[in-house]
């Protein structure tokens, strides 16, 4: 079978072979692919894996012999997968495999906010510290995290390992998950409604997937809500946020930073507003990135295919 994968730098830039999935079938890989390049590169594979390449119901049409598609991701609203269930094409993806990577990254960004550790290294190096006349000195006072509260929206994996890793801090943790039906009780959180959440939390990080109801729900009415001091973190997708509303916000003074590790449109383009925002901390993506965590995405990929090549998939996330 052939298995072609539209992007896989980001996975493998040369430090995670392709090994194990190469003796599954016959594989080309590709770093990235340019939409208008994926049904010339996949047009005759059975199965493709893809990252960030979008596969519209437009694209997977023109895919005769597509037969299956792994997602080198949790996350998988970069496929049709309504179209994909018509074609009867399974949609996996991999659930788990950077939970304590983006748990981690989450508490650098919120560190980085209270601390400005980077901003403080600079000035150091640019000379402050050299030409002051005390022992120490600060741009912005460092935040204690002990005793306040961190409001986690979406209570999944890495929602709860965000949770315990702001519980070895100090900090009392609720949550507002937006997963619709019951979810396990967690005796250790209590829930709030979102508005409840949004007005009471000093720190609000987001988890949950991005779909048609949650896309740009954190918005101008919700940040009017949040405290002054508060902190506004996004590792999940981009568009979650109205940027331009968060933006206006930070440079109102109406919120005391954010940090983001994603955007709405990857990479960043030059007009975001966020780039020109106060107090907003960027980084590219990179929550996810780590080699070990990359390393346990390729594995449960390899299974993936595997698993379907056996006639039983797994992880699928279309209902096939």
């Amino acid at each position: 079978m052939r298995i072609v994968v539209l992007d896989g730098y980001t996975l493998n830039p040369g430090d995670n072979p392709w090994d194990e999935l190469a003796v599954l079938g016959s594989l080309e890989v590709h770093d990235r692919s340019a939409p208008d390049r994926v049904v010339e590169r996949a047009g005759d594979a059975e199965i493709i894996l893809t990252n960030k390449t979008r596969l519209p119901a437009e694209i997977l049409a023109a895919l005769d012999r597509l037969q299956f598609v792994s997602v080198l991701a949790t996350g998988y609203d970069v496929v049709d997968i309504a179209a994909a269930r018509r074609r009867g094409i399974p949609v996996s993806n991999v659930p788990e495999y950077g939970t304590d990577s983006v748990a981690q990254h989450v508490l650098a960004l919120l560190l980085e906010l209270c601390h400005r550790t980077g901003e403080h290294d600079a000035a150091v190096h640019a000379g402050e510290w050299s030409s002051s006349p005390d022992f120490c000195f600060w741009h912005r006072s460092p935040v204690g995290l002990v005793g306040l509260t961190l409001g986690i929206v979406g209570y999944g994996r890495i929602g709860k390992r965000v949770a315990v890793l702001a519980r070895c801090f100090g900090m009392h943790v609720v949550k507002a998950s937006r997963a619709q039906g019951p979810e396990p009780a967690d005796p250790s959180v209590d829930t709030l409604s979102l508005d409840e959440l949004f007005a009471h939390a000093d720190v609000i990080s987001l988890h949950c997937p991005l779909s048609p109801d949650t896309a740009r729900f954190v918005n101008a009415r919700l940040l009017r809500s949040m405290k002054p001091t508060a902190f506004l973190i996004n590792t999940a997708r981009g568009a979650l946020v109205d940027e331009a509303d968060l933006a206006d916000a930070l440079n109102a003074g109406r919120l005391a930073g954010a940090a983001v590790d994603v955007v709405s449109s990857e990479p960043i383009r030059s007009d975001n507003p966020l780039l020109a925002a106060r107090n907003c901390i960027i980084t590219p993506h990179i929550a996810w990135a780590g080699l070990a965590a990359r390393r346990r995405l390729m594995a449960t990929t390899v299974e993936n295919v595997r698993a379907f090549l056996a006639g039983r998939p797994i992880n699928v996330v279309n209902g096939l």
